[in-house]
């Protein structure tokens, strides 16, 4: 069984209040969610207008799939022009 853990830092320069952050936020976690079947929850700067990081934790019985997936979340998150990503990384667990 391999376990991914991936954690990615964002921007979201258009943000001026918490609304607006939630909102975005939910979208992204909403899509990963139900593309990946992946568990996803916010897990940082959460009272930060702009800032957000968010960990996305998936499971499977190969590694490959999962590093697929790693590319594919990254390739989704270039669809929201209204968020930038800082940072992803990924942890084997």
């Amino acid at each position: 069984m391999h376990i991914l853990l991936v954690t990615l830092s964002l921007h979201i320069p258009h943000a001026h209040s918490l609304k607006d952050k939630r909102r975005e936020i939910k979208s992204i976690k909403d899509k990963l969610t139900a593309r990946f079947n992946a568990s996803v929850a916010e897990v940082d700067k959460m009272d930060s207008w702009q800032q957000s990081v968010l960990a996305v934790c998936m499971v499977s019985n190969e590694k490959a799939p999962l590093e697929k997936q790693f590319t594919l979340i990254e390739t989704l998150l270039l669809e929201y022009p209204e968020v930038e990503v800082l940072s992803a990384s990924r942890d084997w667990l």
